[in-house]
């Protein structure tokens, strides 16, 4: 057998071994910076730090809220539980919900994201979030004869061209906690013609990574891998309700078929995807108080400008507004306030509500 024939032998050999690597784990991630020093944006640094993750439903802030909500009726959701960890699903959104408080939680979510090759640049106990800086996902790069070989040595000069980050939100709820994990993602695409420069810009949220970290997750939690497996097929998904986008009294409005419990868990996570920060919700008020910045800004594809996307930039300041769920029968509105709590009816507004209903979609 001549030299050619082995080397072909030997790429077909490296092919087939890439494949099943590819089907026993498909998630690899590598953090694309350093440890970040961790920063509490100026207009959170007062949030209080007493009743942390407090029960959503009394009429006062997050931060101050009581548990008289926490008896108030479930939207019909499939779940399944092992010990204290059940998971929930409504449509193709799925939850956790642990018979543990949010202080129990937090560490062993922290470490979890650090075990899965994260750096977290969002740590805000206070309020129940943390979120992952940009990582890659080194499992799609391609398994081939040269990087099978050297190893390390080439590994810094693949790349797959995405970069995935994680938003985990907990909300105490009753006896113990929901945790929502979402997910954004960017891809560097050519800038021109001639392909000599690239930008960063967002892709689609991937709902199937959202439910994977989920099931790994609640492995980290104390259920077996084959079990979390099995919790993920279980129950039959009720079916997703559409948003229609329409304006009344001269103001954009979001409107879905759901009840206030389902459409409230729909916002927060649609929020968390689609570039928004939570500063705070009032769930009695139906009231998510947040900073946003849109999520169509294009980046220059250096590793300094894809760190610091999705943060304020010194030429786009984040707006500070409100997104409301108000139950109207069996459905729900969704609609936007300006920071005083008034209806806004701006372009901006429009805007807004045109990038929720486009997730909800």
């Amino acid at each position: 057998m001549n030299t050619l024939s082995r080397l072909a032998l030997l790429a077909v050999a490296a092919s087939l071994a890439a494949c099943s690597v590819f089907e026993s784990d498909k998630i690899d991630y590598k953090s694309a910076g350093k440890v970040p020093t961790l920063e509490v944006p100026p207009d959170l640094t007062q949030l209080s730090r007493d009743n942390r993750y407090v029960v959503p439903g009394a009429p006062v802030s997050a931060n101050a809220m009581q548990a008289s909500m926490a008896n108030a009726p479930s939207a019909p959701t499939a779940s399944s539980a092992i010990g204290d960890v059940r998971m929930e699903r409504s449509g193709s959104q799925r939850w956790l919900v642990v018979n543990r408080s949010p202080d129990q939680l937090w560490d062993p979510i922290r470490d979890f994201w650090m075990e899965n090759g994260f750096l977290l640049s969002t740590d805000q106990r206070n309020i129940g979030i943390m979120e992952t800086d940009w990582a890659e996902n080194r499992a799609k790069l391609p398994q081939d004869v040269i990087r099978g070989t050297l190893g390390k040595l080439v590994d810094s000069l693949y790349s797959t061209g995405e970069l995935d980050r994680f938003r985990t939100r907990l909300e105490r709820s009753g006896n113990g906690t929901e945790i929502f994990v979402s997910h954004r993602g960017m891809t560097e695409v050519y800038s021109n013609s001639s392909k000599d420069q690239t930008i960063w810009q967002p892709r689609q949220a991937d709902p199937e990574l959202e439910t994977e970290f989920l099931r790994r997750m609640m492995v980290k939690l104390g259920v077996p891998q084959e079990q979390s497996k099995a919790m993920l097929a279980a129950g039959a998904p009720p079916v997703v309700q559409r948003a229609t986008v329409s304006v009344e009294n001269g103001q954009p409005t979001v409107r879905i078929n759901e009840n206030f419990d389902r459409a409230w868990r729909r916002v927060g996570l649609t929020l968390d995807r689609t570039g928004f920060t939570v500063e705070d919700r009032d769930r009695a008020a139906g009231t998510y108080f947040v900073r946003y910045v849109p999520p169509d800004r294009k980046e220059p594809g250096t590793l300094a400008k894809i760190l610091s996307f999705g943060r304020a930039g010194q030429d786009a300041k984040p707006l500070k507004l409100r997104v409301q769920v108000k139950s109207q029968g069996e459905a729900s509105i969704i609609s936007v306030l300006n920071d005083t709590g008034a209806p806004d009816t701006t372009d901006n507004a429009k805007k807004i509500v045109q990038v929720i209903a486009d997730d909800m979609k």
